[in-house]
Order: C-alpha cells, then structure tokens, then sequence
C-alpha cells in the first residue's frame, strides 16, 4: 500500500426487499395508469382532451387576433394607410409585432399545459379515502 493510496471505503449492502418496504404500497392512481385498467385510460383520456381544449382555445385566440387584422386592413384601407415611424400599420402589426405575440401565446399554452399536468400528478398521487 502506498502512501499517498486513500483508505478503502467499507462495503456498503443493498437489499432490494427493504427499498420496497420502504417505499410503501404503490398508489392505485399509479397502479390504474401503470396496468392500462379502465380507469387508467380514462384518467389518460381526460388529460389528453384537457391539453386539446387548451390548446384549440389559444389557436382560436391566435386565429382571432391576427386573422382579423387584414379583415380590418381590407375594409377600412385607411387604416391600412397609417404610418407608426415611417412603417405601414399593416407591416408593423403582421410582420413585426406578431411574432413577440405568438411567442407571448406560446409561453401561455407552455405554463397552462404544465398545470394540466401538475393537477393530473396531483389526482394520480391523492390519497384514496
């Protein structure tokens, strides 16, 4: 052994049976999910038709704000004719502005879809009573 050699650590044993115990009983929410019972799926599906809502309420939203602006430019062309720095109202608010306002859409479905996910998690881990 040489000098500079650190000490030899001591064996450590792991029992895989007393982890489970630990663990405790699995929770039926997970049990239903893990199975694929019918319950299971049903929770998936409500999830799964949760993420679909949200997602078809802000492309409604999305369809509305910038589907409506060349509506609006088409039938009153002198608000089309306005100019914001030396830019056309239209190009500003189509070609710049939409973007940062999709981006903002896109941060908002991000936050909801993880709070569908968290209230899922949530019902999935509540104690049964």
């Amino acid at each position: 052994m040489a000098v500079d050699d650190p000490p030899p650590r001591p064996r450590v044993t792991v029992v895989l049976a007393d982890a489970a115990a630990r663990r405790g009983a699995a929770d039926r929410g997970s049990t239903d999910l893990t199975e694929q019972t019918p319950i299971g799926e049903a929770l998936v599906k409500g999830l799964m038709r949760a993420q679909l809502a949200l997602a078809l309420r802000l492309a409604l939203v999305v369809a509305a704000a910038l589907g409506t602006l060349p509506l609006l430019f088409a039938v009153a062309p002198a608000v089309g004719a306005v100019k914001v720095f030396g830019v056309h109202l239209p190009w500003l608010l189509l070609g710049v502005l939409s973007f940062p306002f999709l981006v903002l859409i896109g941060g908002l479905y991000v936050r909801w879809a993880e709070r569908n996910e968290q209230d899922f998690t949530a019902l999935i881990r509540r104690p049964e009573r």
